[in-house]
C-alpha cells in the first residue's frame, strides 16, 4: 500500500511511523520537514530524479513524496465500544483512571466509493471523537484511493471491519448506544432533534439507503431539510452534516 502527498505522509510519520517501510522523494522538491522526520524516526528514504520518480507515482498527484506502508490496520469493534481508561486520574479522590468517552460511531452501509470513504474519514478526523465501522462484504475498504482523500486524517479515526453490520449495530445497542439513521425523507430534522449519547449513526448509500434490516434497529431517523423534493446529498456530504450536528450537541452537553 502506498501513501501519496505531503500531509498524508507527514501525519503518518508523526502518529504511526512503524507502519512505514520507506519513503521515496523527488529531487528538487522542498521536503526538508519530511526529511527531518524520517531521520528522527529512523525511517529509510531515497531520492530520485523527476523522470524516475514519475514512474513510481504513476501519474498520481504526489507532491514529490510517496511512502510505502503496511496494509491498513483495522480496529477491533470491542475496543471502539469500550475505550480503555486514558491513564489519567479523575478529578475525584479516586485513584482509578478516568474512562475515555466512547466515540460517535458511523456505521457505513453499502458504501462502495473509496472517494466517499476518504471524505468521511477526513470529516471524522477533523472533528475528532469519531469511529467508523464497515462490513466485510458489499462495502468499500480502506484503500490507497481512500487514503489519498483522507489526507492523513485516518491516523485519528479508528476503523473497524465486521462480518455483518446488523450484529455490530445490535451489539452497540446492548452496550448502551443510541442508533440514529440518515434518511432522505421521513426522519426528524437533524437541526431540531436532541440527540442521545453514546451515539451511533447509520449512513447508507445514495442508491440504496439504509437496508430494511438495519432500519428496524433505529431509535430515531434523521433527515436534512432540502430545498425541494427529489434532491439529496451524496453519502460523504450527508455524513459531514450529521457528524457536525452530533459533535456540536455532544460538546454542548459536556
Amino acid at each position: 500500500m502506498n501513501l501519496y502527498g505531503r500531509n498524508s505522509i507527514f501525519e503518518r510519520l508523526k502518529i504511526n511511523p512503524k507502519s512505514i517501510k520507506r519513503i521515496l522523494l523527488e529531487e528538487g522538491k522542498d521536503l526538508s520537514a519530511i526529511r527531518r522526520l524520517c531521520k528522527s524516526k529512523g525511517i529509510p528514504f531515497n531520492c530520485f530524479p523527476q523522470a524516475r520518480f514519475d514512474k513510481f507515482s504513476r501519474n498520481i498527484r504526489s507532491q514529490g513524496v510517496i511512502a510505502e506502508v503496511e496494509e491498513f490496520q483495522y480496529a477491533n469493534l470491542e475496543d471502539i465500544l469500550q475505550p480503555e481508561g486514558n491513564g489519567l486520574a479523575s478529578h475525584s479522590q479516586s485513584q482509578e483512571p478516568a474512562k475515555e468517552k466512547p466515540p460517535i460511531i458511523l456505521f457505513l452501509d453499502n458504501l462502495n466509493d473509496p472517494q466517499n470513504l476518504g471524505a468521511i474519514l477526513r470529516t471524522c478526523g477533523c472533528f475528532g471523537g469519531f469511529a467508523v465501522v464497515l462490513p466485510k462484504h458489499d462495502s468499500v475498504e480502506v484503500t490507497d484511493a481512500a487514503l489519498r482523500v483522507a489526507s492523513g486524517t485516518e491516523n485519528y479515526v479508528p476503523v473497524a471491519k465486521v462480518n455483518g453490520l446488523l450484529p455490530a449495530v445490535i451489539l452497540a445497542k446492548e452496550r448502551g448506544f443510541w442508533i440514529g439513521g440518515a434518511m432522505t425523507t421521513g426522519g426528524q430534522d437533524i437541526a431540531s432533534v436532541r440527540l442521545n449519547f453514546p451515539l451511533g449513526l447509520i449512513i447508507g448509500s445514495e442508491a440504496k439507503g439504509i437496508r430494511q434490516s438495519l432500519a428496524k434497529e433505529l431509535d430515531f431517523g434523521l433527515s436534512i431539510p432540502m430545498h425541494t423534493g427529489g434532491l439529496s446529498f451524496n453519502a460523504a456530504t450527508a455524513a459531514a452534516i450529521f457528524a457536525y450536528e452530533a459533535i456540536r450537541q455532544r460538546r454542548k452537553q459536556n
